[in-house]
């Protein structure tokens, strides 16, 4: 059995990962999963949360990653979202300032759309503070 897989993931701006890998770690509706070699096709939505590559080579890549959805085949697995960032890719300032944003939007409460789209801004915001933090240790 293969020990790796050909990963691509993608977002609408650019190719962010295409290599090799052993593992790829993502945040689902359901938990966390982690795909290896071999693994049986399957599609499956991708929400906010960290996303994890442990590349050819055992170097472990841990990134922001938004909501999308992935698709293992029998040729490697591809990860479409909507965005994908090292912790070197994240403005803190940025992050927070969208973290204050959300907060208000929250509090105001205008309509069941709006709150929606504010608790995703804030996940986003959370996440990419998340793993700059975790990166900074």
């Amino acid at each position: 059995m293969a020990k790796y897989f050909k990963l691509m993931i993608y977002t609408p701006e650019r190719t962010f990962f295409d290599g090799e890998a052993e593992a790829l770690t993502v945040t689902t509706v359901d938990g966390q999963f982690t795909f290896l070699a071999g693994h049986v096709p399957i599609v499956m939505p991708v929400v906010i949360g960290p996303l994890a590559i442990k590349k050819a080579g055992g170097e472990t890549l841990e990134v922001f990653s938004s909501e999308g959805f992935l698709e293992v085949d029998h040729e490697g697995v591809q990860v479409f979202v909507q965005a994908c960032e090292t912790a070197e890719e994240i403005d803190q300032n940025r992050a927070e300032e969208a973290k204050r944003r959300a907060e208000e939007r929250l509090r105001q409460q205008r309509s069941i759309r709006e709150l929606q789209q504010s608790k995703l801004a804030m996940a986003r915001a959370m996440e990419r503070l998340r793993v700059k933090k975790h990166h900074l240790k």
